[in-house]
């Protein structure tokens, strides 16, 4: 039986002590893509109210908080969200994302940028369900995660699990979501160098 605490854990754990050194190695990605591809899905006007799903120090909070949108972030390591505060001026919540609390039908749209795979799946329907349920219907959810084969373990003490595309649409399917689109990333490059696989997702009801 997987021990989701344990596993949740260790890999929060793994960021906790690295925080500085990701800060450093990944505040200057480009995802303007990514974000995008988000916003561009949501109806209505905008303002949006946007969960930074995973928002890590802050730097894609930040981003949406400067277009204008009411930006919450939500990371599971304490140092992550004190960074992502200081960094975007933004309310963040410190919550593990197996024990999620998250208000019902309130977000315009959830950013989930390279952290759904860190989910085993085990707990994985749970998740989505409760992001579907936070999000107002016809909210929009965006996900990019490395791409695989549909295998699951540890990647060093960082837990993953790598789903191709048939696989993670079965996922979201099942929780209720509606596909948009989905492309591969880096833009341009070879297929066999596209190791992200991004996707957008419609609450329909």
């Amino acid at each position: 039986m997987t021990n989701l605490k344990a596993i949740s854990s260790r890999t929060v754990g793994h960021y906790e002590a690295r925080a500085d050194a990701y800060w450093a190695g990944t505040h200057d990605h480009d995802v303007r893509q990514n974000i995008n591809a988000l916003l561009d899905a949501i109806e209505g006007t905008p303002p949006h109210t946007i969960l930074d799903f995973g928002c890590g120090p802050g730097r894609d909070l930040k981003t949406f908080s400067e277009l204008g949108h009411v930006a919450i972030g939500l990371d599971g390591s304490t140092r992550f969200t004190e960074m992502a505060r200081a960094h975007s001026g933004c309310e963040v919540w410190t919550q593990d994302f197996l024990d999620l609390e998250l208000p019902r039908e309130h977000f315009d749209g959830v950013f989930a940028n390279a952290v759904l795979f860190h989910i085993p799946t085990a707990a994985l329907p749970r998740v989505l369900r409760q992001l579907h349920a936070s999000l107002k219907v016809g909210g929009v959810l965006f996900s990019s995660n490395p791409r695989g084969q549909n295998q699951e373990g540890w990647n060093g003490e960082r837990y993953g699990a790598y789903h191709a595309l048939d696989v993670w649409r079965r996922y979201l399917i099942a929780a209720q979501f509606t596909e948009i689109t989905h492309y591969y990333r880096p833009a341009g490059a070879p297929p066999a160098q596209q190791h992200w696989l991004a996707s957008v997702w419609r609450r329909a009801t």
